[in-house]
């Protein structure tokens, strides 16, 4: 058990990191899995591997606490108007990711969440943060304040966000690279992303632990607590760190990053089945 914990902690610490830079963590998760494979039941890991970012949600609701309060601004009717609005907006571009999701969960697990479609999907999305950053981002983005994004706009980013659901691909990159092309800036185009795993990251971890039918172990639930905390703690670390860096860097660094690793991890694939 002590073992398990360990690993436990490791993954919570990946979560953590690569769920909110557009790295993809889910496959960061399917590929750690395969070189520390965490000693449970097949069905139990695939509720692990989502029900874990709920620590990464609690991370974004405590980063955006004010903002997303509305309860907190009764008597200034400007911030609670801003507040209400900010929540419908993330309804609003959320939709698209809950229903295809819904529709499509068991199918991706049968078919997508595996270690070549991981490797593929960092590359390819590597490739077009690469594009993305060169050619449609512009000097001058139409929207450059949250207050400012209309429902139409995020509803478009949550159309990204539902390639998201083929893992390899990150909900976040999706999002940021979607929110870049239709006119953001970095800025808005992170944290409307951190907005936006609330209610979808939420929504997938309830699904999955209701197909699960409650029935953990002593031994898994504690398994899964230690990560999501871990992955908490870590959430709010790398959340404002992402903040900062946006404000002066682009985000080719991770396009990068995502073809490198991908290369390798299909080099690596293909050396260890012959």
């Amino acid at each position: 058990m002590f073992f398990e914990i360990i690993k436990s902690i490791i993954f919570g610490i990946v979560e953590g990191v690569t769920e909110w830079l557009p790295i993809s963590s889910t496959g960061h998760m399917i590929l750690l899995n395969n070189f520390l494979k965490l000693d449970v039941s097949k069905d139990f890991w695939s509720v692990y591997l989502v029900v874990i970012q709920l620590g990464a949600i609690l991370a974004v609701c405590t980063v955006y606490f004010k903002k997303l309060n509305f309860l907190l601004y009764r008597k200034d009717k400007v911030k609670f108007n801003n507040s209400i609005n900010l929540w419908k907006k993330i309804i609003v571009g959320c939709l698209p990711a809950a229903v295809f999701g819904f529709l499509l969960d068991d199918f991706l697990d049968a078919h997508f969440y595996n270690f070549p479609t991981v490797a593929l999907m960092l590359i390819l999305y590597g490739i077009l943060f690469i594009i993305v950053e060169n050619h449609f981002v512009k000097d001058n983005p139409k929207c450059t304040n949250i207050n400012n994004l209309t429902y139409k706009l995020a509803l478009y980013i949550g159309l990204f966000q539902v390639l998201a659901l083929i893992p390899g691909t990150s909900r976040s990159g999706a999002t940021i690279i979607g929110a870049l092309i239709l006119g953001t800036n970095r800025s808005v185009a992170a944290e409307f992303t951190f907005y936006l795993a609330i209610p979808v990251m939420l929504g997938a971890s309830l699904l999955k632990i209701v197909k699960f039918g409650f029935a953990f172990t002593f031994s898994e639930s504690i398994l899964l607590l230690i990560g999501m905390f871990v992955a908490y703690i870590v959430s709010i670390i790398i959340i404002k760190f992402l903040l900062r860096y946006v404000k002066k860097h682009d985000f080719k660094v991770f396009g990068w990053y995502r073809i490198v690793l991908g290369i390798i991890l299909i080099i690596y694939y293909l050396l260890a089945i012959r």
